[in-house]
């Protein structure tokens, strides 16, 4: 037994006791108001009986004598004792008769209040029997709730035994989550250094490429001076087949506030000097840049989130943006109408590219899917399951047969049209952001989060440059880097509102432009090379260029 159950029947007994010391107590005081009106009562019937029965002897012999005097025998008038013998019995009986009066009166009142006396009994046993039942009732609620107490006590038991094993395996996994941290310190320290240790690799053969390739450089001047032969189509550099040189600009020729929010794309029509750009607000909008001014051409509706991503066609007609609401849209350039709605990703759409004719869209979504699309049909005619978020895609020849994709997963996709699967994966360092080819398709530039751009020669899936600086910094998932259409500069916006300028041959910083004061999320190269625009997270678009 429980010292709880101890103090309950202790409890009990003592409840008892006061019950029947209450009850003797109210017997006791209800009985000893009456108890001399019941003596007085047995006295009185005593006194009566025996007055009955004296009164019954008188009778007795006052009959006697009455017989004994009418028969002569006696004579009360000769005999003077027995006269008053008889008048005194006579008085007596007077006295007795007016006792009995008295005390058949009061045998009448005492009666009345033994009736009363009896009621009042019957009323208390009446309430004695509800005061039992009462506590009857109150007993089985006290077991009842006595129940419910050990009840409850077994439940608070089993709380604080499951909360002692809780807080046991709350320590155990707190020790856990410190080991893991620690081991998760040393593994970035580790991966800390192993990158460290690949910096410096890459540095030593960016190094050694460079003077290679500047010595091979040097050799083909010395041999091409020495060499008086008419020059072939083949020896043509890449600056001759890309068209007239880049001129990097260095001062700003005009900027304005585009959107009513942040700007995320910008693309420069191939026709003429139209400039698309796409941001937050849900539109596209189109501007003519001229003589250092900016005048709005239009503005393409129909999107339901921010666009992602624009661009032109070959020849400057239609235009292309991706969006945050699942679809891809084209527009035409000359009306401004909405020609073709793509819907069919089932998560935000971050790029899309007119796959070599106009007639053929590719799409990269956060699916982890890139979707092609024939705008004839208006339908999706192939799916390529990626793995991973697409961030950025381009496709490497104008057959569109082969295309480029960026992803989460830090991994550049590689993928026939033809073919189910990519091959050839290229794995760097961090997410990638952006894409874009060299306008020869020998070269792909790709953004990386871990603050670096990367020069691939597609011709042997190889990383052959790596571009950084200090105060650079890629700010978004979305930066979008570009090449010069003479291939021999890239460009691209930093977390400070700069932009960089590297020269490809030297792998050193041209210049840094500095107008924006918020993150620059994209750049775009004029085809012309003459000029280009930057756009920021403050809804600002900047033109660059000397000769506009």
């Amino acid at each position: 037994m429980t010292s709880n159950e101890g103090g309950v029947a202790r409890e009990d007994i003592n409840w008892r006791k006061d019950l029947i010391s209450q009850l003797r107590e109210r017997n006791r005081s209800q009985t000893n108001c009456f108890a001399d009106l019941i003596s007085l009562h047995n006295r009185l019937f005593e006194s009566a009986n025996t007055l009955r029965n004296t009164n019954m002897q008188l009778t007795i012999a006052n009959e006697t004598l009455r017989r004994e005097v009418a028969n002569g025998s006696i004579g009360i008038g000769g005999n003077p004792d027995l006269e008053a013998r008889l008048l005194k019995q006579a008085e007596e009986l007077a006295m007795l008769h007016k006792r009995k009066g008295e005390h058949t009166q009061q045998i009448v009142d005492l009666n009345n209040k033994l009736q009363e006396i009896t009621k009042e009994l019957q009323a208390k046993e009446i309430s004695l029997a509800e005061s039992s039942e009462a506590n009857a009732n109150l007993r089985l609620e006290i077991t009842k709730c006595l129940g419910r107490e050990k009840e409850t006590e077994s439940i608070n038991q089993m709380l604080k035994d499951e909360h002692q094993a809780l807080q046991l395996a709350f320590a155990s996994l707190e020790e856990k989550l410190r080991k893991t941290q620690e081991e998760n310190r040393q593994l970035i320290e580790r991966l800390i250094k192993y990158k460290a240790r690949d910096a410096e690799k890459m540095n030593e053969e960016n190094d050694n490429f460079l003077r290679k390739r500047q010595a091979k450089m040097q050799k083909e001047l010395e041999d091409a001076a020495r060499d008086t032969r008419p020059v072939s189509p083949d020896r043509l550099s890449l600056k001759e087949v890309a068209g007239l040189p880049t001129a990097v600009p260095t001062k700003v020729s005009v900027t304005f506030s585009a959107h009513e929010g942040e700007v995320y794309a910008v693309k420069w029509s191939p026709s003429d000097r139209i400039l698309a750009t796409g941001g937050a607000d849900r539109k596209v909008k189109l501007w003519n840049i001229t003589k250092g001014t900016s005048e709005s051409k239009g503005i393409l509706v129909g999107s339901n989130a921010g666009v992602m991503s624009v661009d032109f066609d070959s020849t400057g007609t239609l235009i292309l943006g991706a969006s945050n609401d699942y679809a891809s849209r084209v527009w035409t350039v000359s009306d401004l109408r909405l020609k073709h709605t793509l819907t069919g990703h089932c998560a935000k759409v971050m790029a899309a590219k007119f796959l070599g004719e106009p007639s053929k869209v590719v799409t990269g979504s956060y699916d982890r899917t890139l979707k092609i699309w024939d705008l004839r049909s208006k339908a999706c005619i192939e799916t390529k399951f990626a793995g991973s978020s697409c961030n950025d895609l381009v496709t490497s020849d104008g057959a569109g047969s082969t295309i480029i994709s960026g992803h989460f997963d830090q991994r550049i996709r590689f993928w026939d049209t033809r073919a189910e699967s990519s091959s050839n994966d290229i794995l760097l360092e961090g997410k990638v952001t952006s894409l874009d080819l060299s306008r020869d398709a020998n070269y792909l530039l790709s953004c990386v989060r871990d603050d670096t751009l990367k020069l691939i020669d597609l011709r042997m899936k190889k990383i052959v440059g790596s571009f950084s600086a200090d105060g650079f910094k890629v700010g978004f998932d979305w930066t979008r880097a570009a090449f010069s259409p003479d291939g021999q500069y890239i460009a691209v916006g930093s977390a400070d509102g700069s932009v960089f300028i590297w020269t490809i041959a030297t792998n050193m910083i041209e210049t840094i432009l500095k107008e924006h004061t918020a993150a620059v999320t994209a750049v775009s190269w004029h085809p012309h090379g003459t000029y280009l625009a930057s756009v920021d997270r403050a809804k600002t678009v900047t033109v660059w260029g000397d000769h506009v």
